[in-house]
Formats: C-alpha cells, sequence, structure tokens
C-alpha cells in the first residue's frame, strides 16, 4: 500500500518480560476511510494505539506511513509522520480560549522593534479559518470552560486538524457526549474523511460502527482476528470474532436460596448519572452488574455507599431504611466496598500491610481512641493467612506488593469488619491470571459463608463466569435482569452494547 496518507504495520509486536500486548500484527489502513478498531479489554487495541501515537515503542516489527518506514520514539515523531490522537481524556486547558488551545505548543511568533513576541493576532485569525473550513460554529475567542463536553470534543479534532494529519486517531470519542453532540462529531469526522484522511476509530458501541465506519479490524489477546467491510457485516458478526467460541470457565457457584434481601434499591437516581435504579440483593448472592464504559455501574455502586449524594431513591440495608447515606453509617450496617482505583481510593500506598488491613476497622483495635497492638495483629494474621497474602513482613509498605497482593489487602480490609454485602468494583483490574482466580475464590468463599456481594467487571467473561444472576445497566438505566446459564457471552457483550437483547 503506497497511497499518501495510509498507514502500515508489519509484523508488530510488543512485550512487556513474558506478557504479550501484541503479537505479530500486520495490517494496512487505507486513506479516505473510517476504520473501526474492536477487541475487548485486554485485546491489545490500546497497546495498538499507543505504538502509533507515539507513546511506547513496539518490541518487534515496522509502521510504514506512505509508503515509508518510520520509527516512532516519541508524540513528536508521530505529529513529524503526520499521525494526530484525540484522547479519551481530553488535552484541553480551560482557562485558555479556543484559539489558544488550538496553537498551543506551537504559537507562531512575530519580531517587532528587535523584540520577538507572540503573535496573537495571527493566532485568532487562524483558529477562526480553521474553525469555519471545519463547519464548527465557535467564536476562537470563548473559553473553553465555556464550551459543552461535545464542542470541546470538536476544538479537539479541529486541533488535531491544525497539524494538516495524514492520520487521525480517535480513541471513544463519544463516551461523554449526549445524542445531538454525535451526529455534530460524526459531521466532522465525515469532512476529514472526505479529505483523504485517514481515520482510526476506537468504540465500544456497535451502533456507531455501523453509522460512520466503513471496515472493522478486530484484535483478540493480542493476535489480529481479520478486517470485514461493514456494509457486507453486521454486529453479530463483529461480537464473533471478539469472543470467538471460547467458552468461559466457571467458578464453582453455591446454591441459592431466595429468602428476605439484605440490600433493596428503588427509584434510586442522580441527575445526569443514572436514573429509576431497583434490585434487590440476597444473602449469598453474587449480582453482577455488567456495562459498556459511561453506563452508571461505578456511580450506582457510589451513591448506595454514600461516597456520592443520590437526588432521590429508597435504600434498606439488612431491614433498616437509610436515608441520607455516609460510608460511616453503611460500613456500621454491615456494607463493604472496594473501589475500582485501588491504588488512590483503597489503600494508603507509604503505610504498612498491617495498617492498610485494618483501616477501615479502626474503632474496634483502637477503642477509646486507643490502639491495642495485639487486637490489630490478630486481624492482620487471620487475613494474610485465610487469603494468602504473600509479604514477607506486615511492616513493610503495601506498595512493596504485587498487584494481586495489594488487591488481597483491599479485600481483607474490609473482611476485617464482618460485612453481610460487598460490592467488588474491578477487583480483578491489573492483575495476573492466578490471582484473578483467587479474587474469585474469595467471591465464591463468602458466597457461601451467606454474605452477599455485587460484582463488576469490565471483563464481561468474569461477570458472566461467577455471577448468579446480571444486572446489565445502558446509559445509567438498568435494561435487563438476566440468568447467565441462558446467555452466551457473545449476546451479553451485545446487550450491553446496544441496551437490547436479540432474540
Amino acid at each position: 500500500m503506497t497511497e499518501a496518507n495510509s498507514i502500515e504495520l508489519r509484523g508488530v509486536t510488543k512485550a512487556y518480560g513474558e506478557n504479550i500486548a501484541l503479537r505479530n500484527v500486520s495490517l494496512c489502513f487505507a486513506p479516505g476511510r473510517v476504520h473501526a478498531l474492536m477487541g475487548k479489554n485486554g485485546s491489545g487495541k490500546s497497546t495498538l494505539i499507543e505504538i502509533l501515537a507515539g507513546s511506547i515503542a513496539p518490541t518487534l516489527g515496522e509502521v510504514w506511513v506512505g509508503g515509508r518506514q518510520v520509527v516512532l520514539m516519541g508524540p513528536g515523531d508521530a505529529l513529524a509522520a503526520g499521525i494526530a490522537t484525540v484522547h479519551q481524556e481530553l488535552s484541553l486547558v480551560p482557562s485558555l480560549t479556543i484559539a489558544e488551545n488550538i496553537f498551543l505548543g506551537r504559537l507562531p511568533r512575530r519580531r517587532r522593534f528587535g523584540v520577538t513576541a507572540v503573535d496573537w493576532r495571527r493566532i485568532r485569525r487562524e483558529a477562526a479559518v480553521l474553525l469555519a473550513d471545519m463547519e464548527v460554529d465557535l467564536d476562537a475567542d470563548q473559553r473553553v470552560d465555556c464550551l459543552t463536553v461535545g464542542q470541546q470534543q470538536a476544538v479537539e479534532i479541529v486541533k488535531a486538524a491544525a497539524s494538516n494529519p495524514k492520520i487521525l486517531l480517535l480513541d471513544e470519542p463519544t463516551s461523554a457526549l449526549a445524542g445531538h453532540e454525535v451526529g455534530q462529531l460524526f459531521a466532522l469526522i465525515r469532512r476529514l474523511r472526505d479529505r483523504g484522511v485517514t481515520i482510526i476509530y476506537i468504540s465500544h458501541r456497535m451502533n456507531e460502527l455501523f453509522e460512520i465506519c466503513d471496515t472493522c479490524t478486530v484484535l483478540r489477546d493480542g493476535m489480529l482476528v481479520g478486517s470485514v467491510e461493514l456494509a457486507q457485516s453486521n454486529p453479530a458478526e463483529i461480537v464473533s470474532m471478539m469472543f470467538g467460541e471460547r467458552a468461559t470457565h466457571r467458578i464453582n457457584r453455591s446454591d441459592l436460596v431466595r429468602t428476605t434481601p439484605v440490600l433493596s434499591v428503588e427509584g434510586l437516581a442522580r441527575g445526569g448519572v443514572f436514573s429509576d435504579i431497583s434490585f434487590a440483593l440476597y444473602p449469598g448472592e453474587v449480582l453482577g452488574f455488567a456495562g459498556m464504559l459511561g453506563s452508571g455501574r461505578t456511580e450506582v455502586l457510589r451513591a448506595i455507599f454514600g461516597a456520592d449524594r443520590p437526588d432521590r431513591g429508597r435504600i434498606v440495608l439488612r431491614g433498616q431504611e437509610v436515608r441520607n447515606p455516609t460510608p460511616r453509617r453503611m460500613r456500621d450496617l454491615g456494607l463493604a466496598y472496594t473501589p475500582e482505583d485501588r491504588k488512590h481510593q483503597s489503600l494508603v500506598q507509604t503505610a504498612s500491610i498491617s495498617d492498610n488491613l485494618v483501616m477501615a476497622n479502626l474503632s474496634r483495635i483502637a477503642p477509646g481512641g486507643i490502639l491495642r497492638p495485639r487486637l490489630q495483629q490478630g486481624l492482620v494474621e487471620r487475613q494474610i493467612a485465610n487469603l494468602q497474602i504473600k509479604a514477607a513482613d506486615p511492616g513493610l509498605p503495601v506498595s512493596s506488593l504485587s498487584g494481586g497482593n495489594q488487591q488481597k489487602v483491599v479485600v481483607g480490609n474490609w473482611l476485617n469488619t464482618g460485612p453481610r454485602v460487598i460490592f467488588f468494583d474491578e477487583p480483578t483490574r491489573g492483575i495476573d491470571l492466578a490471582a484473578k482466580q483467587q479474587i474469585f475464590d474469595i467471591v465464591a468463599a463468602q458466597s457461601a459463608a451467606g454474605v452477599a456481594s455485587v460484582f463488576v467487571s469490565s471483563e464481561l467473561e468474569e461477570v458472566h463466569s461467577i455471577a448468579h444472576r446480571i444486572l446489565v445497566l445502558h446509559h445509567g438505566r438498568i435494561v435487563g435482569d438476566i440468568d447467565p446459564r441462558h446467555i452466551s457471552l457473545s449476546d451479553l457483550y451485545s446487550y450491553c452494547m446496544k441496551g437490547t437483547l436479540n432474540v
């Protein structure tokens, strides 16, 4: 492929020690087309994008742009090769104007009366021309913090287009946009496509692919599955390519007898985030929350736990209605919550393993505010033994542990409170396969002991394998309550993306 705006990967491999994130990937993206890049979490698509953006270097293989090999050792090399990236997290500076953001890092200058200064008049003039050329109806002098998220996304793309790129990488560009803003963004993408720009588009929203993309390339487990023309394909084929025929590994489930709910939620809502959340959770039940990015899974858990305040709704925990939940109140009533970000929300990295194992239970080990080391030692030793935490010395910083053992410390901290309900939010993120199985064993053991759990994971295989029942969330609403024994993994994934179940 030799077209000026084409991009090609030849035998690209990326290894992190023994972990192979990409394995011998060779593919071409033709100019003047929008190419979807799909794959479930861990498929390698983020690694591929990071390589093309110059953020990381491949271990093996080559990248070619316009028929010439390029070496991308940093984002600057990517820009020089004509590759621009719009990341999911916007990079605009809110306190600056649109014009200043578009030219940030490459402000034009002029020399006058022997002094070199920024040419602000030229910046405003050229920014206005760019906005008009892309048919984006915004004032170049307007501050970014006055814009909607959709308008900011449009500015990001205009900023990328200002460098006259050959290739544009778009990572989840619609994840935070309202419906009408998505249409405006697609119009902008089509204008760039029609000018011959090669666009690589990452999204979990299946319906978007068939509206804006021309082709779809699928990665699975770091390897290329294939590419298809979307005009001759359908969602079922894409999902099949993403998951293949591989069966999921199911852990042993305890038999569940539904009696009186240990937790019930009715009509819970938080403006713009989620609405009409209602469900019951029974003793020993593992209830899976399934949904794509932005579906509201974590936000619902935080609201029930009292970390965020809901606008309305009713929460009953262990027979008591909780009108204004707070983390302390919910903990005292027997609710535990292991957040998705263990590094910043669950652990004190500089504190010891021992101290991190009792953070949620200080009132028990320090009655009257006086620490009882013997009480702490007993709780720490019990969890290290029960959870098989590999720690040479409990007095070492928790940061000295592997990711899997850190996650077990998070869980052990909350188990020391004697919970009857546990919220597991992304408990297997960033840990190896052996540690994942140990986390599954912990969830299963708690279930057998009558402790109820809500299990959230971006790896739908995990939810499908471990849950007695699955609630599907889509755009902040529960759209399905299903038995995982009666739905395939591929159908569950499609359900999460589209919000409807194919029958």
